[in-house]
């Protein structure tokens, strides 16, 4: 669904293949300026086809202007495909990295902490522990706000990733909810439900 946030812009989840050359994120921030819609978060990688890149952008912006941004998108020679998945069933996450203070006395609170949020420790140091945590926008916030007691050193943060949920049945449409799903959404209209 598509996000309204308490500004009333509209936030807008966009997934592109673009080519893999340079000058074509320039062009795509460009294209975003222009329009007055600000990239909230984007995350570029290699996709499955060779020499081409996977973006996924969340826009903010205007309703009416962010609504078509994808149309604007799909008017540059080097965007391959695109797709706005903000209306369709997906599965997101985001990445951070977190390095915490952890003094001799603190350390095992600081594990004990990231154990209850399903934080991988992909470091040690004599004073400080670094965390890797996979999911969505409010578990991520949730886990740097407590680790704030410790001390937070350094944070690094992906933007969000998403594509479509498979289909649940042979010759199904990916991105589709079952009659179940809408009715869920009706009674949870408004909540950021990206991560399962």
């Amino acid at each position: 669904m598509v996000e309204i946030m308490a500004n009333g812009l509209a936030r807008r989840t966009l997934v592109a293949l673009v080519e893999n050359k340079p000058g074509v994120l320039a062009r795509i921030a460009s294209l975003f300026r222009r329009r007055g819609i600000n990239i909230a978060s984007l995350a570029v990688g290699a996709s499955e086809q060779q020499d081409l890149s996977r973006m996924t952008f969340v826009a903010e912006g205007d309703p009416s202007t962010v609504g078509h941004i994808a149309k604007h998108l799909d008017k540059l020679i080097e965007v391959v495909d695109v797709s706005d998945i903000s209306d369709q069933n997906v599965v997101w996450r985001e990445l951070a990295m977190v390095r915490v203070k952890a003094t001799p006395d603190s350390r095992p609170r600081v594990i004990q902490l990231a154990n209850i949020f399903r934080v991988s420790i992909v470091d040690v140091g004599a004073e400080a522990v670094t965390m890797e945590i996979t999911g969505d926008t409010e578990k991520i916030d949730s886990m740097i706000t407590l680790m704030q007691e410790f001390g937070v050193e350094q944070v690094m943060r992906t933007g969000r990733v998403a594509m479509l949920r498979s289909a649940l049945s042979q010759g199904g449409e990916d991105g589709a909810y079952s009659e179940q799903q809408i009715s869920n959404i009706v009674a949870r209209a408004g909540l950021d439900s990206g991560s399962v």
